[in-house]
Order: structure tokens, then C-alpha cells, then sequence
């Protein structure tokens, strides 16, 4: 039977930390009820003054006889009224405080801004009210594209009407099920749009709307962001860098033994805590918004899974002269790869879901640019070595020593120049006569 130098027992409490991250989460925004938002209504009211306002005095029908209407409010000065009847045609009136630019409301399927639909109402310069619906393609102004999107509308026309200190947004929707628990859009610009072209928001938030119940989780749109932008660079820096530095080590430093040992454990523990702090952000951001990605969410925790084989693999490291050593070694190996290319891969399609910006890919494709040039760069110095080693003479320090010799060969070709420019100057010198 196998010996083992490091048959070292897996620490329990290293395996139940990384199950206990995983599994504790923290609570998630409690349902909010009447009255955990106090909006801004005529008369320096509250949410009840704003619920109680009659909109049948001012909306046309049918939003303004429309019974069963549930009032609620879920964010700042925004009201949602809403009705739902049994054949799924839901009526939405959502009112806010108004002072010029646009208020607007957006429908999506995963919580994110790009691929959602919204409606969109203003008042323009001339005092006309317009509302549209906008298909936002991209996080970009140019990516918002009007009179398009995927909101079922009925054939009743949407409204907009101003009452008081507040503008109400009126539209009519028709769904094939019953419409329950949906990731809402909510944003405001103080910028009257152009052409039906809107200005970038003033400020948004992301909600989860039980319609069905009346209860909404409110997302902080300044903490929604922050998060997602700490869950990718995490990432990137966990996998997209030191992690493929650690695997560098091993490859093309066997020859500094033991230092390439303890350099590869080292770094890869740090990239390990690295990338499992981005998978519990990424999951917290996963439930924050009921995000509905199946691919990252599954790939990212593969990859995890492997990641943790990788780690109890060193407690589990056998002799080196152990008869199965070689199946450790190729288990090590090709679970690392396996680890690294699907990291990458996340990468880029965590890239591509949060709408990241040029800036992000440009980023990260230089990274990996330096990583393939590195490992080309090592792989040539290493076939050098392996190609030259029967010769007796370092290819480095023979490189070194020619480049020597060709300056050298440069410094007397240039001294060689001078001295000759130097005695062409000189003035011819008179023949001496005997």
C-alpha cells in the first residue's frame, strides 16, 4: 500500500468555513409594508394623503373607474396603483412627484436594466404629455430605443396626466399567466427628453413586486451597483489573475525547489478566498434581484466545486516515489485547467449580462493578453532549456554573452568611425623636403 509524506487529515473546520459562507446569507430586505416609504404629497402629506387621492377625478377611463385599485408605495414619492382581473389584464397607474423630465417604469425579466422594457412619461417644452415604450438594449443613451420593447400592451391607450405636484402614468397590460413576483425598473431624468430620446437618469432602484400580494424588496440602486461592480472585479482579479499566475509557478519553476512550492500553495489560497468571496457576492446579488441566470450561476459554481478539489487535494498530496502519485499528479493537473478555463469563461459572460461598458473588456482582454504573453514567453525559455541541456551551457547566459559581444562589436565600430571622421578633419599636413 501507498505511503504518503503529507497524508494530512482535511481539517474540518476548513471544509465547514467554505460551507458555512455558502450557506449563511444575509437576510434579504424585509417585505415592505405601508409604511416603510413616506412619499411627498399636496401639502406636505404622507403616503396616506397620496393614497387617498381620488384619480378618477382626472384619469380617463378606464384607469379613472376602475375598481379594487391597491395603492402602494415603493420608492421615494413613487405610488404604484395597480388592478389584476381574472382574465390577467393588468391595470398600472404609477404617479411620483413632478417637476420637469421624465418618470419611467421598466419591466424585467432577470432584474437588470438591459433587455427590460419600459414605459416612459414626460411633459415636453410645449406642455403636451407624452409617454412611451422604450426597448433598453444597452446601458448606453444611445442603446434606449423608443416606440420599441416586449410589454404586452392591450389596445387601450396609456395616459399621462399632471395633478397637483404629481405626474401619473397610466398603461394597460395583458399577460398570458397570472402575473405574480416581478423584477421592477424605477428611474426619473430631470432632462425634458429630445425626440423622444431620453437623458441619462438621475437616479433608479430595482424592486421585486409581488402582484399578486401588494408587498415589494427594495433593492438600493447605489448598493445594486457597487455590488455588481465588486462582484466582477473580484472575480477577474480571483480568476482572471492570480489564480493563473499560481498555475504559472509549478510549470516553469520546478528548478527553484521548494520556493516554487510554497509560492504556488500560497497564491493559490489567496485566489481561492478571492474567487470564493465573488461567488457569495454573486449569489447575494443572485437573490437580491431574482436574477435569472442559469449558465453564470451554474458555471460559477462548478468552477467553485473544483476549486475546493483543488484545495483538498494538497492535504491529500502522496510521496513523491507513492505508485500513485502519477493519477494524483494528472487528477492536479487537469482539474486546475479545467478550473481555470471555465473561470474564464464566467468572465466573459458575466461581462456580457451586466451590460459592462467598453472599458471592462478592453480591461480584461489586456490581462489575458499579458497571461498568454508570459506563458509563451516561459514556454520558449523552457523548451530552450530542455533543448540545450545536454550542451554544457546555460541558452540565458549565452544569450546574455553575445549581446555583450555584440555591443562590444558595436563600441569599436563606432570608435572606429570617429577616429576616422576625427583625421579626415584635420588639415593635410606639409611633405618635409630634405
Amino acid at each position: 500500500m501507498a505511503t504518503f509524506r503529507s497524508w494530512v487529515p482535511v481539517p474540518r473546520s476548513f471544509v465547514g468555513f467554505c460551507v458555512l459562507i455558502l450557506v449563511l446569507e444575509p437576510k434579504l430586505p424585509a417585505l415592505a409594508d405601508d409604511s416603510s416609504n413616506v412619499g411627498v404629497g399636496s401639502g406636505g402629506g404622507g403616503v396616506p394623503e397620496l393614497c387617498d387621492i381620488d384619480v378618477r377625478s382626472f384619469l380617463p377611463p378606464p384607469y379613472g373607474n376602475i375598481s379594487s385599485v391597491v395603492c402602494k408605495p415603493i420608492w421615494n414619492t413613487f405610488m404604484l396603483r395597480y388592478s389584476q382581473d381574472k382574465d390577467n389584464v393588468v391595470n398600472i397607474i404609477l404617479s411620483a412627484v413632478y417637476t420637469t423630465g421624465w418618470v419611467g417604469m421598466g419591466f424585467s425579466r432577470d432584474g437588470m436594466m438591459v433587455g427590460s422594457s419600459a414605459m416612459v412619461g414626460w411633459i415636453n417644452r410645449k406642455g403636451h404629455a407624452k409617454i412611451k415604450q422604450y426597448y433598453l438594449q444597452g446601458s448606453k443613451e444611445g442603446s434606449v430605443i423608443p416606440d420599441k420593447g416586449e410589454l404586452p400592451l392591450t389596445g387601450i391607450p396609456a395616459s399621462v396626466v399632471i395633478h397637483g405636484p404629481s405626474i401619473y402614468l397610466a398603461f394597460q397590460l395583458k399577460f398570458q399567466n397570472h402575473l405574480a413576483h416581478q423584477p421592477i425598473i424605477l428611474a426619473f431624468g430631470s432632462e425634458i427628453p429630445r425626440h423622444s430620446h431620453l437623458s441619462k437618469h438621475d437616479d433608479k432602484t430595482t424592486i421585486t413586486f409581488d402582484f399578486s400580494g401588494g408587498s415589494s424588496m427594495s433593492v438600493a440602486s447605489t448598493n445594486f451597483g457597487k455590488m455588481k461592480k465588486n462582484h466582477g472585479v473580484l472575480g477577474i482579479i480571483g480568476w482572471g489573475l492570480i489564480l493563473p499566475i499560481g498555475a504559472i509557478v509549478p510549470r516553469y519553476f520546478k528548478h527553484k525547489d521548494p520556493l516554487w512550492y510554497y509560492l504556488h500553495s500560497v497564491i493559490q489560497v489567496i485566489g481561492f478566498v478571492i474567487g470564493l468571496a465573488a461567488v457569495v457576492l454573486g449569489r447575494r446579488l443572485y437573490n437580491m434581484i431574482n436574477a435569472n441566470f442559469p449558465t453564470h450561476r451554474g458555471i460559477g459554481i462548478f468552477v467553485l466545486v473544483l476549486s475546493i478539489l483543488q484545495i483538498l487535494a494538497f492535504f491529500l498530496r502522496p510521496n513523491k516515489d507513492a505508485k500513485i502519485r502519477k493519477f494524483w499528479n494528472w487528477y492536479h493537473h487537469w482539474l486546475g485547467r479545467f478550473a481555470l478555463f471555465f473561470g474564464a469563461v464566467n468572465i466573459v459572460l458575466g461581462i456580457q449580462i451586466g451590460g459592462a461598458g467598453s472599458d471592462w473588456k478592453i480591461g480584461y482582454g489586456f490581462l489575458v493578453g499579458i497571461v498568454i504573453v508570459t506563458v509563451i514567453v516561459l514556454e520558449a525559455l523552457a523548451w530552450m532549456r530542455s533543448t540545450w541541456s545536454e550542451l554544457e551551457f546555460d541558452p540565458i547566459v549565452e544569450v546574455v554573452q553575445c549581446v555583450d559581444y555584440l555591443v562590444q562589436m558595436l563600441e569599436n565600430c563606432l570608435r572606429a568611425g570617429l577616429m576616422f571622421a576625427y583625421e579626415c578633419q584635420l588639415p593635410p599636413q606639409p611633405k618635409l623636403t630634405e
